[in-house]
């Protein structure tokens, strides 16, 4: 029986946002203008907090920020990106974490709703070798703005999931084995989903919801 490790990244293995990070960047880049596009973006990471937020219009709102370049295009600012932000907010006990359930022998996987292009370096850098995100929609080579295929996130994350067992040849009823780590109440589909919900520094609303099903929670120093 494989043993699934599955991880949530943003205010879970990572203290901060991904998303939110990532178009900090940029402004200080001068890639995004910082006095109309830093209250959209407070805004954005509010209603995702509260919930009130569609997967769409969420998924959409992030990825219009790659629009207009290619990958390659991308590949030097996202390596600066990790290096400069990302990897100082991930705290040695997130990594202790992942380590011990790689010690055991559980098949990792890095399940998030920030898109392939900000988180595949991060899962990389991680030695997390599947990687379930949002995907990217590509024309001609270039980033058009906006968010493909079945969206990681709510919902989405537990199709998305379904799907690889699938497409790698395991049971579906290893779902049933499968460890999931999360901190947001938008990830509760997935958590009801598993044999083994655990919330990590949870929300407000999840950790309610914990309390009352049961479910371990688990606060990481950071």
């Amino acid at each position: 029986m494989t043993r699934l490790a599955l991880f949530d990244l943003d205010h879970t293995l990572l203290t901060g946002d991904s998303d939110v990070l990532w178009c900090e960047f940029l402004m200080d880049m001068g890639l995004l203008d910082r006095t109309e596009f830093e209250p959209r973006n407070d805004e954005m990471a509010r209603r995702y907090a509260d919930g009130s937020i569609s997967v769409q219009a969420f998924c959409d709102f992030y990825v219009a920020t790659l629009a207009g370049r290619t990958l390659a295009e991308w590949q030097p600012w996202c390596e600066r990106f990790l290096d400069e932000l990302i990897v100082p907010k991930i705290p040695a006990s997130a990594r202790a974490l992942v380590e011990s359930h790689r010690v055991r022998g559980d098949r990792l996987v890095m399940t998030t709703a920030t898109n392939r292009v900000l988180t595949e370096l991060t899962a990389k850098h991680l030695r997390i070798e599947d990687l379930l995100a949002t995907e990217v929609e590509l024309v001609g080579g270039r980033c058009t703005g906006r968010a493909g295929g079945v969206l990681n996130m709510r919902e989405g994350k537990v199709t998305r999931l379904r799907t690889w067992l699938n497409e790698q040849g395991l049971p579906a009823d290893a779902l049933a084995w499968a460890t999931f780590y999360s901190d947001s109440s938008n990830d509760l589909p997935l958590l009801q989903a598993v044999g083994n919900p655990v919330v990590v520094d949870p929300d407000v609303r999840l950790r309610a919801h914990a309390l009352t099903a049961g479910w371990p929670v688990m606060e990481l120093r950071r």
